[in-house]
């Protein structure tokens, strides 16, 4: 009895410092200062071009995209239709009703020629939290998302991939049974879909080379990963470590931008803050792929995330990463 109340003790003294060290962490992001990296738009050249156009369409033209919004929920929507059909697809809908509206998540296909029942989905979500244009959160991924598509329109895999656009990922909804991931990675499951990796695009377009500026969940991972937040990071659980290897060479073999990897228990703050943790769920393996939020971006979830901060050059570089990303993880003669 003793050394259980020891141990009890020792959890809730622990729990009090994990809790007091990520308030620090927050609050020293918060703290510091943002970057810009606004240039004129023509200085921008082809993808940059294109993926500054997109983001500037979601933050400017339309704005906060939240559930309270409902109308640019819809106007998102159909920018992100009307993209995928000028590219020539046509895209299916997953359409739900939440508080007696209708949401849907957008589904571009690349049926696989080989083996179209392994399917290979790389999703992000195209709502935002309330009173923010989301420039990182998370048009900088429904941009590079969206030009992926442009890229892989005439690309034949030899497994299916999936680009899905999931609808409300962000609070209210948060980690519930709402959000759109979360009932496709189910009905996924009820049809037995054989999902054989699921990357998630997470806020993918925030970079400085600010020494320390980049923190993190456990004091002691600034031992191990760099201090300096100008790398992306992929985030995986122990079920999805191969995936994570996999997705990392190939955005080392094609990308300039550094890259690390991270996989973690369950219990690790944050680790699970995005739609890959509805796959998790499922028991399906899953990759989210990011520039670490707030454990960097002073301006998450505040109406200062806007283009401004966003380094174009960066996204650029790490689209064609996941683009080779995408046509590796189809390829079924890779291991």
């Amino acid at each position: 009895m003793a050394m259980k109340k020891k141990m009890i003790r020792y959890t809730v003294w622990f729990m009090i410092f994990l809790a007091v060290y990520l308030t620090y962490s927050l609050l020293k992001v918060r703290a510091g200062s943002s970057v810009s990296v606004k240039r004129p738009d023509t200085t921008l050249i082809g993808d940059t071009r294109k993926l500054h156009r997109h983001v500037k369409h979601l933050t400017v033209e339309i704005g906060s995209r939240s559930i309270r919004e409902y109308d640019r929920i819809e106007e998102t929507k159909e920018y992100i239709v009307d993209c995928l059909e000028a590219f020539g697809y046509v895209p299916g809908f997953q359409t739900f009703t939440y508080n007696r509206k209708k949401y849907s998540n957008i589904i571009a296909s690349i049926k696989g020629a080989k083996l179209p029942g392994e399917i290979v989905i790389f999703g992000a979500h195209y709502d935002t939290a309330s009173g923010t244009p989301g420039a990182d959160d998370n048009a900088s991924s429904v941009a590079v998302l969206l030009e992926i598509a442009r890229a892989l329109k005439d690309f034949s895999p030899d497994r299916t991939l999936k680009l899905i656009f999931f609808v409300v990922e962000e609070p209210p909804i948060f980690k519930s049974e709402q959000m759109g991931s979360y009932i496709y990675a189910k009905q996924a499951k009820e049809r037995n879909e054989n999902v054989t990796a699921m990357i998630c695009l997470e806020m993918l377009g925030y970079y400085t080379n600010e020494k320390d500026g980049q923190t993190y969940p456990f004091p002691m991972m600034s031992r191990i990963y760099p201090s300096t937040p100008n790398f992306v990071a992929i985030v995986s659980n122990l079920n999805s470590r191969d995936l994570a290897e996999k997705v990392k060479n190939s955005l080392k073999a094609t990308s300039r931008i550094p890259v690390e990897a991270s996989t973690a228990f369950s219990f690790v703050p944050s680790i699970d803050f995005s739609d890959h943790q509805s796959f998790w769920k499922m028991g399906y393996p899953a990759v989210m792929i990011t520039d670490t939020a707030f454990y960097r971006n002073p301006n998450y979830h505040t109406a200062t995330d806007t283009i401004d901060t966003l380094d174009f050059d960066k996204m650029t570089d790490l689209l064609k990463g996941l683009i080779q990303a995408a046509k590796d993880l189809t390829d079924s003669s890779l291991p």
